[in-house]
């Protein structure tokens, strides 16, 4: 828990840096409540912080989160942030150690707020923050090129080999759900295979990568 009046340190965990570059954007108005310290693609946190961000874009979600090593013994509380907000998911993720499940439909302010209860102990799922009829938060591979959050997790899962049906599982949508997304996706990048999806997905920020990025005010002295 923070220093009173003190923000509460924060990291963001995803293995696109396009995705946690956009996230840590959306929280930067509010550094004196949030302080963004560590932005992690790929890796593992290495700075003391009150909450890692868990942000679930082409990731595992439910039980599928690696949470035991996320919350490292206790070190910090798991927030996870996703767009898959099916109860059942979210109590999966809560099950499993998680503190708070927040929708990416949510305002800035909101996932401040949202943040600083977490790090108090407040346990908070998506029907306590937000607003479901807002658009998606944040940034994503190939947003310029008009795909929708869901569209480029289902391409960044295609990129990463999974079939339509394991792409259904791991996101908990029907598989009718999934072909369309690919369809509508494809339709939007003028991709007409598979393959042409794969290559045009490596080229547009796709490929996940190991990015750590330290805030210099606040490096953990460990890291260095």
């Amino acid at each position: 828990m923070p220093a009173q009046g003190a923000p509460v340190r924060v990291a963001i965990v995803n293995d696109h840096p396009i995705v946690v570059a956009g996230v840590a954007a959306v929280l930067e108005p509010y550094a004196d409540r949030v302080r963004v310290v560590e932005i992690v693609a790929g890796a593992e946190v290495l700075s003391e912080v009150e909450v890692i961000l868990y942000d679930t874009f082409g990731q595992d979600q439910g039980d599928g989160v690696d949470l035991p090593t996320l919350v490292d013994h206790g070190r910090a509380r798991v927030a996870v942030f996703s767009w898959n907000t099916e109860p059942e998911v979210v109590e999966r993720a809560l099950a499993l150690g998680a503190s708070g499940y927040l929708s990416k439909q949510v305002t800035g302010q909101e996932m401040a707020w949202a943040l600083q209860q977490i790090a108090a102990g407040v346990v908070l799922r998506p029907e306590d923050v937000g607003d479901c009829t807002l658009p998606e938060v944040g940034s994503w591979p190939g947003r310029e090129r008009g795909l929708t959050a869901r569209e480029a997790e289902v391409l960044a899962l295609i990129c990463a080999g999974l079939s339509n049906q394991e792409i259904a599982e791991r996101t908990y949508l029907s598989i009718n759900s999934v072909k369309t997304y690919i369809r509508t996706a494809y339709r939007k990048i003028g991709a007409g295979s598979r393959s042409q999806a794969v290559a045009w997905a490596m080229q547009n920020g796709f490929r996940p990568e190991r990015v750590r990025v330290l805030r210099p005010a606040a490096q953990d002295p460990r890291s260095g």
